[in-house]
């Protein structure tokens, strides 16, 4: 029984094998990540369109439940910037001419996002995350940095940058720096070269939130805020209500939001997750992702929030800090709780241009350049691969970006598929068993007969390379050839136009008098075999389950 639930509840099972060494890492990080989602969510859900303390009552239920029910020790999840942009997007032009139906409408758009993540979760469809390939992640993470970065220079700078892009948000920065006021730059990077060098100098000791508090009583005594340094501000006080949003008459027109936020979503859960999980050598469920951003929004729009997905800056933050398990979330959810009851007046005076410089801090954490020089060392294409999707993240939103690196990736397996490695196996003196005769110098064919052996599933994809090879092969003997031989030890399955095409290529063989037989034939395979006419045609005499026996057939032919 208590298994059963632990794998529902992989966040429980975390939780109830907890050890007491990782309290340390947990309490930090949970206050810290708190400090920063107070501002931050609110102002998400200014953007949104619907009061500041809706986008706090969104955090709630939403870090509640992944810390339960996802599979990821690090990820944070809630208020996003990507989701949130795409809710007022997607609500704007179904407004009523008052504005009063505005609540209703992402209340609805979030629970439509979890039924549509539900509906994957029970379809079984997180396999679709194995596409999300080691380039994809590491350009994905890259991307995803520079995008917090610039997002920042506002806050570090004191001036006003409402581009939403990348290059417009960089753009706007060089052209009003005139205009920095100096204070705010002074302190955020006072903050930051404060969190390089407690890092450097103690990595155990809690840098980020030393930096907040610090920044705060900076406020607090030098009367900063009155220099024009800009502060939280006022926190609005009162926890959530449960409620059932009434189906709107727009419900159609939101389904296809729904499901482009679904995917938006899901796709930053995943990649983020698998990011900050492979640094600690730690597994993701996909599945079980999309059931836990499923219930997260469900959660969300009961109590009138709007879609939530995971955040790449409170994940960064939590990690850095040494977060070990979901027990942050909870922590940050008691302290969002504890403030909206009776901490508001504290947290007022957090600077915002602390705030950026954590996250600038964080961001640079997550550019993992060892990992390009990597990938370029080990393939090209594969960090070219990394490259296109910093890029594409860059230039265009995620999703797109994320799905013009998947679609490379696809191109870049299918290539291989279609044009995989094969090779014409002899004997090397001196050395046991068959071999490649291009990778021994010497090597030779048995005179007669030709060992091919192609490296790849046979499909509709490399059938008709895999017949031109093969019949190379035979015409580059010098000796006649008596007998074909395809050793099948890397062809698990095929479909029906490769076998239509090897029956193609046993009638042209032996209308030259060549022997076509098939070697180290795996079950699987030769089930198929039987369902098609080729094993009448081949006869089963002349199928070998290794390449011993296949050479004492030949020889005693």
């Amino acid at each position: 029984m208590q298994q059963r639930i632990f794998l529902g509840l992989p966040g429980l099972r975390q939780l109830w094998s907890y050890q007491r060494s990782w309290l340390r890492g947990d309490l930090l990080a949970g206050i810290t990540v708190a400090a920063y989602l107070i501002p931050q969510c609110m102002a998400y859900g200014e953007l949104v369109g619907i009061p500041p303390v809706v986008g706090l009552w969104t955090i709630l239920p939403a870090m509640c439940v992944y810390a339960l029910v996802g599979s990821s020790r690090q990820l944070s999840v809630g208020p996003e910037s990507t989701t949130a942009v795409m809710t007022a997007v997607a609500i704007a032009p179904l407004l009523l001419a008052d504005g009063s139906n505005y609540g209703v409408l992402t209340a609805t758009l979030a629970i439509l996002v979890g039924a549509i993540c539900s509906i994957g979760y029970l379809a079984r469809l997180g396999f679709l995350a194995n596409l999300l390939s080691k380039p994809i992640l590491v350009g994905y993470m890259a991307g995803v940095a520079l995008i917090m970065i610039a997002g920042q220079l506002g806050k570090i700078s004191g001036i006003s940058i409402p581009g939403t892009s990348v290059f417009a948000q960089v753009g706007t920065f060089i052209q009003q720096l005139n205009f920095i006021h100096w204070p705010t730059l002074i302190l955020a990077g006072l903050v930051f070269g404060f969190l390089l060098s407690i890092g450097h100098f103690f990595p155990k000791a809690p840098a980020p939130l030393l930096a907040v508090l610090i920044g705060t009583a900076a406020v607090a005594i030098f009367d900063l805020q009155g220099h024009g340094v800009a502060v939280v501000g006022a926190i609005p006080a009162g926890l959530p209500r449960f409620i059932i949003p009434s189906l709107p008459t727009q419900l159609p027109a939101l389904l296809a939001s729904a499901l482009g936020i679904a995917i938006v979503g899901y796709s930053d859960n995943v990649l983020t997750a698998r990011c900050f999980a492979a640094r600690h050598h730690d597994k993701i469920d996909a599945n079980q992702e999309l059931l836990a951003l499923g219930l997260a929004n469900l959660g969300a729009g009961l109590v009138q929030g709007f879609p939530v997905s995971s955040s790449g800056s409170r994940t960064a933050i939590a990690d850095t800090l040494g977060s070990k398990t979901q027990l942050f979330s909870l922590v940050a959810m008691g302290v969002v709780i504890s403030v909206l009851l009776w901490l508001r007046p504290v947290l007022s005076l957090f600077p915002k241009a602390a705030l950026g410089a954590l996250v600038i801090f964080a961001a640079f954490r997550l550019i993992e350049i060892p990992e390009f020089i990597r990938l370029y060392r080990f393939r090209r294409s594969e960090f070219f691969l990394a490259l296109i999707t910093t890029i594409g993240v860059l230039i265009t939103d995620i999703l797109v970006g994320v799905a013009i690196a998947i679609g490379l990736s696809v191109i870049e397996l299918l290539s291989r598929l279609a044009h995989p490695h094969d090779a014409v196996q002899g004997t090397v003196s001196n050395l046991q068993g068959l071999h490649d005769i291009n990778d021994w110098e010497g090597a030779t064919t048995i005179p007669g007969l030709v060992i091919y052996r192609y490296d790849a599933p046979l499909c509709f994809a490399n059938a008709e390379d895999f017949k031109c090879r093969a019949l190379r092969a035979i015409e580059s003997e010098v000796t006649p050839v008596e007998w074909f031989v395809l050793n099948t030890e890397a062809i698990a399955e095929i479909d029906i136009t490769a076998m239509d095409m090897l029956e193609e290529l046993f009638d042209e063989l032996a209308a030259r008098g060549i022997t076509f037989t098939m070697a180290r034939v795996k079950q699987d395979l030769y089930t198929q075999l039987k369902r098609s006419s080729l094993l009448k045609k081949i006869t089963e005499d002349r199928i070998y389950l290794t390449l011993h026996t296949m050479i004492i057939g030949f020889k005693s032919r």
